[in-house]
Parts: structure tokens; C-alpha cells; sequence
């Protein structure tokens, strides 16, 4: 639900804007507005400095240690350089990091020239001058298609060879013809063991660089992270200094907040004691007021959701009760199995007690674990446990074998799941059309909201009509009053009294085209929710292909031994490739169905502004 806000409008005199501002951010419950104007000096200064602290912290969870190749030669410098961490000075982590991405580079570069100096071996450079004052000149040769006969043409010498590559030189005057059956290779630039010499300095260096990196890692995570905080309240609170009305040649300034109204009586008595002067009132729809939603911890759990779409205006709903038992369903519906359940939830209690670190999952442990826990007992329902067919399993109760879902199951001459489906897209949107229904009713008036009421009056009516009838609740006769009471009733609704006190014709013409509206996107609308039994079942179909692939490769022995290596990697990277694209459909769809489909139809806009107090980090 959206907890009541109330509006709080401050009259102070701009030299006690600062305190006041900080005031605020100490209490931590006020969400003053903020200010719409462009940035200035000051904010781009503060924006930029937080900007280097979110690049150090980027660039210091990238280094782990463990991940190093050279970690022994680091940990050892650690040890002499820095056997105390907490003495390591803090330096600019963003300059050390670029040092050591340009020595890196460089040391590309050598090992390339190691790698070409190498087979030409160790010689004498003096030498070579030597040969060159006298007139003679090397040549430098390397193949994979030597010659010996070449040596019959020139003198020629080869350095060493490696497999069919042969590095060779051959010696003519200076001055003189000379020409050789294949292109000249470049003459080495030095020693192998110099360049070999200045690799390892360069590795020391880089080596260096990250000792120190790593030795100091863990202090200045927590100081960057302290300054960052401490950025960002500075940001907040110059931001919400800008958005103050000045008045009175400057000299007074006048601020509006907004606060849940369960702490009028606490802030009235800060006020009070700051002897400022303020005024407050229950915060109303056109005021705009930020959005804080207030759930049971379960419902909690889904608010992300509704804030990945929108929060909703003050006068709406607050969409999350509805849209998380949905969304569980729905996922549980499109993962369809009970195997992949118990994955889900050791996942989620895994994240949750931090026995295991995945970036992008941070924070999300429970409501993996409710997923999870969903999908176990729907996937169960469904039949499939690990893409086995639960039905199959001999070993359990006959009776509740009876009371699965499986896909063998038919309805109407339809797999029973897919008429699931269906049945639950029809009831979603007929709770949409009553929600749509009572909030238009509270916002607007019932007079604003008569062709609502005709539609959904037409919708609902008509489909729990359908289904006493399908039932025979309903009598023959009762059932022919009844419909013609609804299409009465919803065609005045919908044709001559959608709009009050407007032209009975321009009625009219909205009413049939909102008809051609409704017919065309209702149906597009309880179709789509068929996903949910063909993810499903494309889920189930998978992991039963890795199974079938798993037991091909051990079926065909009667004595299998290393049969069992491939059959159990089969299993696992089969059904983890298959849980990985599973709960990627079961997370995207399930959104789609309540973004598109439930949405449209509840008439849920969600424009709101989220609840944002001035504090400190």
C-alpha cells in the first residue's frame, strides 16, 4: 500500500539554510524537493570527484588475488614490502592502475621481442660491427622449406631450427650483387637475454605496483567508500540548497518536503525546537508527493518489480500485492519444475547467508528463495522433477500420482495445463478490470467512470455468467435474463453515458471505438498467457532430451564403468544449461504478462516518484 505523506512547506532566512539542510539529512525522513536547473559549477565538481571514487572502487573489486598468475612472486613482496597493511599509505589507485595497464602493454611487446630475438641465439655484437667495418654484411633468413643446397650458392650459417623452421644467415660483400631465393627477415635489435632481462624487470615492476595495490586494498575500500557516502550527501544536500524559493531581496528562503504522516507529532517537535517557522498538511494529489510503499515482508519482496516499471501516483494503487502472487505463479508456471525449484531455493539461501557471492544478484537471496519454493510445488503439481515424469515414479502413492497435472492430463479435449493457462489469464484480467474499476471510481467520482463500469460490468459479468452456466448453476432461463440485464445495463454504459453531458452521437462513435479496441486486444491479451504452458513444457521437453542423451550413453554397455563420467556430466551440464535458459523465460515473460497485459488493463500508470529523504550515507 502507499503510506500517507504529509506536506511540509519551511519559511527560514537563507543564512540558516545550511544548518537547517543539515538538520534534515541527520533526521533521514524528509525528502525536501529537489532541485529541476541544470548543474552547476559546484554540483559538476562533486559529481566529477564522485565519479573517480566509483572508477577506484570499480578498479579495486577487479583485483583478486587469487586470480593472479604471478600471485606467489606478489604475496612474497607483500610480505617484504608491506608486512604490516595497515601502514601501506592510500594513494590514487586510478594512476596506479593505469601504470600498471601501460607497463602491461609494454610487456606484450617484450615478450613478442623475446620470442623473435630467441632463435637467433647469443652472439657477439662487437663482432658483427667488426664484419661490417671490414665490408661484409649478414643477411638474416628464416623458413619453414630450407635448402641445404643453398649453401652451395652463398656461406651460410644456420643458427637453429624448430621443427621445419630454420633461422639461418648468410654473409656478401658490400658493394656486390647479391640476390637469395627467398625475402630477407628483419636483423635482431639486440640480445635475447637483454630483452629477456628487461621483461622480468618490467614483470617486477607490475609485480610491485600490485603488492601494493593488494596490501592496501581492504583499508581503502573502506575509506573510498566512506568519501563517496560523504560526496554524495554533499550532492544531495547542495542540490536540495538550489531548490529553495528566495524572496525578500534573498535574505529569506522558503522549502517544501514531503514525510510519512506517522511522523508528524516527532518532526512537528524538531521543528519546534530548531524555532523555525513551518507549515504542514495532508499531502494531496496534485502536490505530486514522492511514493513509499508499505508491504508485509513477503509483498516486500516484489517491490523492485513494480519500481523496474514505475512507482504509482498518490492517488493510485500500489500495484505489488497483486503483481508479486502473480509473478510467483507465473514463474513457477514457466519454470514447471520441481528439480529446478530445490536449485532455485539452495541459490537464494545461499545468497541470502553470503555463502557464496554473485555480483549481480546482491540483495535478491529471498526472493530467490521464494521463486524457488514456488516453482517446487507448482513444478511438482505440474509433474516433472528434473524432466522426469513424476507420474512414472512407481515408488510414489498411487493417489497422489492421480492428482498431478501432468502434461497427459486433458481438459475440454485440451493438455490440461494449457487450459490452466488460459483460465488464469482470464481471471488476471477480470481482477485488473474491478481494480481499474474501484480506483477510478475513488479518484475521479462514478460519473467519471460509467464506461468503465460498462466494461467491466460486460467482461466479468460476462465470463462468471459463462462459467454458472458451463456449470448449470444457472437455469436456461435464469441464464437468458442474466445476459440480457448485462448487455443492457454495459451498452448504455459503454454507448450513451460515457461521458455525461457530451453529444449522445460523439457518445456513441467513442463507444464502438473503444469496442473495436477492446474486442481486438482482449483477445491478443488471454492468449498471451498460453506462454505459461509453453515455457513450461519446452522446460520439461529439454530436460528430459539430456536425460534420454544421458542414458543413450551408458544404455548400450552391459558392464558400463567410464560410461558413467559422460552420463553424469550429460546430467549436469544438460539440466544447469536448461535451469540457466529456463529461468531466464521464467523472469522475462512473467514480466512481460504483468507490464503489457495486466497493466493495460487495470489502468495502472505508474508516473509516481519515488520516496528519496535527505540524509546521510
Amino acid at each position: 500500500m502507499i503510506e500517507k505523506m504529509t506536506k511540509w512547506n519551511f519559511v527560514l532566512l537563507s543564512g540558516e539554510t545550511e544548518s537547517f539542510l543539515t538538520k534534515l539529512q541527520e533526521l533521514g525522513v524528509v525528502d525536501v524537493v529537489r532541485s529541476r536547473k541544470s548543474p552547476d559549477a559546484q554540483s559538476l565538481a562533486i559529481l566529477d570527484k564522485i565519479a573517480r571514487e566509483k572508477e577506484a572502487l570499480r578498479i579495486l573489486e577487479r583485483y583478486v588475488l587469487e586470480n593472479e598468475a604471478d600471485r606467489d612472486s606478489i604475496s612474497k613482496i607483500m610480505k617484504e614490502e608491506y608486512p604490516d597493511p595497515s601502514d601501506v599509505p592510500s594513494t590514487d589507485v586510478i594512476r596506479i592502475d593505469s601504470e600498471i595497464a601501460a607497463l602491461g602493454e609494454h610487456l606484450k611487446e617484450l615478450r613478442k621481442e623475446v620470442q623473435r630475438r630467441m632463435p637467433w641465439g647469443e652472439f657477439d655484437s662487437a663482432a658483427v660491427e667488426r664484419l661490417a667495418k671490414d665490408g661484409l654484411q649478414l643477411h638474416y633468413y628464416t623458413t619453414d622449406k630450407f635448402d641445404s643446397a643453398w649453401s652451395e650458392l652463398v656461406p651460410l650459417e644456420v643458427i637453429s631450427s624448430e621443427g621445419s623452421r630454420v633461422w639461418f644467415v648468410t654473409v656478401s660483400r658490400a658493394g656486390e650483387e647479391y640476390s637469395f631465393p627467398i625475402p630477407e627477415a628483419p636483423a635482431p635489435q639486440g640480445q635475447w637475454k637483454d630483452a629477456e632481462a628487461e621483461f622480468a624487470s618490467t614483470l617486477r615492476q607490475i609485480n610491485i605496483l600490485k603488492a601494493r595495490i593488494y596490501s592496501m586494498k581492504v583499508q581503502t575500500i573502506r575509506d573510498i567508500q566512506r568519501d563517496k557516502a560523504s560526496l554524495e550527501s554533499a550532492l544531495d544536500l547542495h542540490i536540495a540548497g538550489n531548490t529553495a524559493l528566495k524572496s525578500v531581496d534573498n535574505l529569506v528562503s522558503v522549502f517544501e518536503g514531503f514525510a510519512p504522516s506517522n511522523l508528524d507529532e516527532s518532526l512537528a517537535a524538531e521543528f519546534d525546537a530548531l524555532d523555525i517557522y513551518y507549515e504542514k498538511e495532508a499531502a494531496k494529489d496534485e502536490d505530486n508527493p514522492p511514493i513509499k510503499l508499505r508491504n508485509n515482508p513477503f509483498i516486500k519482496l516484489f517491490e523492485p518489480l513494480t519500481g523496474m516499471y514505475g512507482f504509482p501516483d498518490y492517488g493510485e494503487f500500489d500495484p505489488t500485492p497483486v503483481l508479486g502472487p502473480f509473478f510467483l505463479l507465473f514463474f513457477s508456471l514457466c519454470m514447471g519444475d520441481g528439480g529446478y525449484g530445490i536449485l532455485l531455493f539452495l541459490l537464494g539461501l545461499a545468497l541470502w547467508k553470503k555463502w557464496m557471492r554473485i555480483e549481480m544478484f546482491d540483495g535478491f537471496g529471498p526472493i530467490i528463495m521464494a521463486l524457488g519454493t514456488g516453482t517446487f510445488f507448482v513444478g511438482t503439481f505440474l509433474g516433472t522433477f528434473f524432466g522426469m515424469n513424476i507420474k512414472d515414479m512407481a515408488f510414489l502413492p498411487e493417489g497422489f500420482r492421480n492428482c498431478l497435472l501432468s502434461s497427459d492430463v486433458q481438459w475440454f479435449g485440451y493438455s490440461a495445463q494449457m487450459v490452466l493457462a488460459v483460465f488464469i489469464g482470464v481471471f488476471h484480467i477480470c481482477l485488473a478490470r474491478l481494480i481499474k474499476t474501484a480506483v477510478s471510481t475513488v479518484r475521479y467520482g462514478f460519473k467519471e467512470s460509467i464506461s468503465t463500469w460498462g466494461w467491466t460490468l460486460l467482461i466479468v459479468g460476462g465470463v462468471v455468467t459463462a462459467t454458472l452456466a458451463a456449470t448449470s448453476v444457472l437455469s436456461e432461463e435464469a441464464l437468458k435474463i442474466t445476459v440480457i440485464v448485462i448487455g443492457v445495463v454495459s451498452a448504455l454504459g459503454i454507448y450513451l453515458f460515457n461521458k455525461i453531458g457530451r453529444n449522445p452521437l460523439l457518445n456513441i462513435g467513442a463507444g464502438l471505438w473503444d469496442t473495436y479496441n477492446e474486442a481486438t486486444g482482449l483477445l491478443g491479451d488471454v492468449l498471451s498467457y498460453i506462454r505459461l504452458y509453453a515455457l513450461g513444457l519446452a522446460g520439461g521437453m529439454l530436460g528430459g532430451a539430456f536425460n534420454n542423451l544421458a542414458n543413450m550413453v551408458v544404455g548400450g554397455s552391459d558392464n558400463p564403468t567410464w560410461q558413467y563420467l559422460p552420463f553424469v556430466l550429460i546430467l549436469l551440464l544438460g539440466h544447469l544449461l536448461n535451469l540457466a535458459l529456463s529461468g531466464l523465460g521464467a523472469f522475462v515473460h512473467p514480466l512481460r504478462l504483468t507490464f503489457v497485459e495486466y497493466f493495460k488493463n487495470s489502468g495502472y500508470e505508474g508516473r509516481g516518484l519515488k520516496y528519496n529523504p535527505l540524509k546521510k550515507n
